[in-house]
């Protein structure tokens, strides 16, 4: 895959699906997270390269708009659309396929394309992470990663705001 050309790796939820046969069919392990990913900030950075590294393609499930809007973080968010959100994640060299997802969680997604592992922040529990029974039940593992302290596209936002 040609990453200079971040389009190269948006694909629906039909063309990831057949990907990921693809994939399967090359012995690849496949890591699966989501989020919404608004303003890129180290923590994104270095839990995106920790996710990547669990296996050898790592998909990205990014809340659309709406998606992103049902999560109320706040009036103003998300601050960049998905649009732009699907390119910079889309750019990033750990991440290999992005998928937009319209729902408020990613579990259509998850039991579609059936990861070898589920990653997310390890501000959510077991029990809190969407699809964690899922990847299970599959014979997958569940990870929860380490949070970056410091970092929150939240903080950002606030310091904006702060500054004007």
């Amino acid at each position: 895959m040609n990453k200079s050309n971040p389009y190269e790796c948006i694909y629906s939820l039909q063309e990831l699906s057949d990907l990921r046969k693809n994939w399967a069919d090359n012995n690849e392990v496949i890591v699966f997270t989501n989020g919404v990913f608004d303003l890129i900030h180290p923590g994104h950075i270095l839990y995106l390269e920790e996710a990547a590294a669990l296996g050898t393609k790592l998909i990205l499930g990014l809340n659309s708009d709406s998606s992103a809007k049902s999560l109320n973080k706040g009036d103003h968010r998300p601050i960049n659309d998905q649009k732009a959100r699907s390119i910079v994640i889309s750019s990033l060299k750990s991440v290999d396929a992005v998928v937009l997802f319209d729902e408020s969680t990613p579990k259509n997604l998850i039991e579609t394309l059936k990861p070898d592992i589920l990653v997310k922040g390890g501000d959510y529990s077991i029990d809190q992470i969407v699809g964690a029974d899922i990847v299970i039940a599959n014979g997958g593992k569940v990870k929860q990663l380490q949070f970056v302290e410091g970092y929150s596209t939240t903080s950002i936002e606030q310091k904006i705001q702060n500054a004007v």
